[in-house]
């Protein structure tokens, strides 16, 4: 029997300990990777770690562990919440959650959600793509972004973005507010990342701008002026199209 990899997310130290001897004393064939205490760190291992399904507590600080999906473009795990609230459970399962499990938590149904998790594994493409969890969620859009830099992850509304410059191998997220940050991420991958966001076009080979955060367009200098006072340059090929999007939004 393959072993199932596993996360945990929750901020409870106790209860992160004793989820994990549960799982690895019950000869459940779960291997915990690691555990984490909130959202964030969650965020880091799963990208580092690729789990096949996290366990995941809802009420935590910084962010509720319903707000997990929104930093991810695909979903690559299975989902089991582990909470000591039942107010949620509708939600959950909204976002296609194998099992919804409350604390205290009873061995059996621990185990009837290893097995419900065992049976969505076995399907082709189900654990490795689940698009019925970004179609349920309440919007298409990721609405912030995590930002790798020296000591973890910093994470960035999409919103409060200006423009994203390329630097080589590095990239340049100029903020609505607060000082610009240098990512080591070339500018193709904030385009995959925000590619179903239609506010985001490239106005320049080595520029990406939040349309939603341009103060003026001067047409014959083929400048922006972006609403935290940076200028972005338009490239001349894609200026007639740059402004046919332009004025699409105030039709």
């Amino acid at each position: 029997m393959k072993t199932i990899k596993a996360i945990i997310i929750d901020d409870e130290e106790g209860a992160r300990r004793l989820l994990k001897n549960a799982l690895e004393e019950h000869n459940t064939n779960v291997e915990v990777l690691q555990t984490c205490a909130n959202v964030p760190e969650g965020v880091l291992a799963i990208n580092q770690l690729e789990p096949d399904v996290v366990f995941l507590d809802i009420e935590m600080p910084m962010y509720s562990g319903l707000e997990l999906l929104g930093f991810f473009k695909e979903i690559s795990f299975e989902i089991i919440f582990v909470t000591a609230y039942n107010q949620y459970a509708v939600q959950a399962f909204e976002v296609s959650a194998i099992d919804y499990i409350l604390k205290p938590i009873r061995l059996d149904k621990l185990e009837s959600a290893i097995e419900k998790l065992r049976a969505r594994l076995a399907i082709p493409n189900m654990s490795k793509k689940l698009e019925t969890l970004k179609s349920n969620m309440s919007s298409d859009r990721i609405e912030k972004i995590a930002v790798p830099v020296s000591d973890g992850l910093i994470f960035i509304k999409v919103s409060e973005i200006c423009h994203i410059e390329a630097d080589g191998s590095y990239s340049t997220l100029s903020l609505l507010r607060g000082n610009d940050i240098l990512v080591s991420k070339k500018l193709k991958y904030f385009e995959a990342i925000l590619e179903d966001n239609t506010d985001f076009y490239r106005v320049h080979r080595s520029n990406l701008v939040n349309i939603q955060n341009i103060q003026k367009y001067t047409r014959h200098e083929s400048n922006v002026l972006m609403e935290n006072g940076s200028i972005v340059k338009v490239a001349r090929d894609n200026k007639a199209a740059f402004e046919k999007r332009l004025k699409a939004l105030h039709t």
